[in-house]
């Protein structure tokens, strides 16, 4: 059964990315690279256990400026590389165990490639607005707008969120129906 107002619990993050399906799927797959880009830039992440096949756990935590940690995890759905992935993505304690407390987030990842690009989509949804609200509030499309900052480990940018009309709350804009969060094909930066 779709909960009520489905539509409006699942913001969709599009990005198109220079480079090979295989090279963005190491994004995902390689947890060196994902830490890369997973998470705000003051809190980097560290991936402990990385395994994405059915039904395998994914533990990491993100360290904050003042040392502080901020644990979480995901149980992997589903996992086709290099085109798909699917997985639950929750709050965890300080042992990596998922905090039941906490509300949970199920994210669908795909990437099609075409013409030397890869669109990568994210799907985020969640089972209630108030859910949805919770994890806004706690700084969930902060989170998503400062990671899109970071330069990715196959040296492409990643999409930066854009920002509401003037007047409108990121909170409300993110609460609309398929919230699309999209940048345009950026150049791969040489170093």
């Amino acid at each position: 059964m779709r909960p009520e107002h489905a539509e409006k619990l699942t913001p969709t993050l599009t990005s198109e990315l220079r480079g090979s399906i295989d090279r963005v799927w190491t994004m995902w797959s390689d947890p060196r690279k994902l830490e890369r880009w997973w998470g705000p830039p003051t809190y980097p992440a560290t991936f402990v256990e990385h395994a994405l096949t059915p039904g395998a756990r994914v533990t990491y935590f993100m360290t904050g400026p003042s040392g502080d940690q901020h644990h979480g995890w995901w149980r992997i759905l589903a996992a086709v590389g290099p085109s798909s992935l699917e997985f639950e993505d929750g709050f965890a304690d300080a042992a990596g165990q998922p905090n039941l407390q906490m509300p949970t987030t199920k994210v669908h990842v795909s990437l099609v490639e075409s013409a030397g690009t890869t669109t990568m989509t994210i799907v985020s949804s969640f089972s209630s607005i108030a859910q949805m609200e919770k994890l806004v509030a706690m700084g969930m499309v902060e989170g998503l707008e400062r990671s899109s900052s970071k330069r990715p480990p196959v040296r492409m940018n990643l999409p930066r969120v854009r920002h509401p009309a003037p007047g409108t709350s990121i909170t409300k804009a993110f609460l609309g129906v398929n919230v699309r969060l999209a940048r345009s094909v950026a150049r791969a930066s040489a170093r």
